[in-house]
């Protein structure tokens, strides 16, 4: 198995199961949006407020490519929210990894991101409106891209771990 990429909504548990599954596997663990970070020289905010989100996305899905193409070994990859919203960007990851949809409710993901001031569609007056709009939009893309779907809400992260492993027949 080459790759394994988490996909889910803000506060699913991505960063957190990706370092954890990575671990376990022996497999590099990479985060696209500090990948971003590091390859750009900026915050995730201040691309989304000089370029917008086209010009973040463009940004996204070339390195999220690049990921897929280079890394030879095992990786496991935890996406941005929204990195499925391009059809482009989906396909490399289906055809590339082992994609899994990490779904958390909006319950969830609230308490999960209530303190996270570095999640700039959350700095608003109504966050669980905003999740709550973002998971109507997205969870089609979620569930068409993902090859295997866990539910993570009030599940610690070693069981899910364990769960995901015996999914991926490990």
């Amino acid at each position: 198995m080459k790759g394994i990429t988490l996909v889910g909504p803000m506060g699913a548990g991505k960063t957190t199961i990706g370092r954890l599954l990575s671990k376990e596997l022996d497999f590099l663990f990479i985060d696209s949006d500090r990948e971003i970070e590091s390859r750009t020289g900026a915050a995730i905010s201040w691309i989304f407020d000089v370029e917008g989100e086209v010009g973040f996305r463009d940004r996204e899905q070339a390195i999220i490519e690049d990921i897929c193409q280079t890394n030879t070994n095992g990786f496991v990859l935890a996406t941005g929210g929204g990195a499925i919203l391009r059809e482009q960007t989906r396909r490399i990851l289906s055809e590339k990894t082992t994609v899994i949809y990490l779904h958390a409710s909006v319950e969830q993901q609230i308490a999960r991101t209530a303190k996270d001031r570095h999640r700039p569609l959350l700095q608003v007056d109504n966050p669980e409106k905003v999740l709550r709009e973002l998971i109507a939009i997205r969870e089609p893309f979620y569930r068409e891209v993902a090859h295997i779907e866990v539910v993570t809400d009030e599940r610690p992260p070693r069981f899910l771990i364990q769960y995901i492993l015996e999914l991926l027949s490990l």
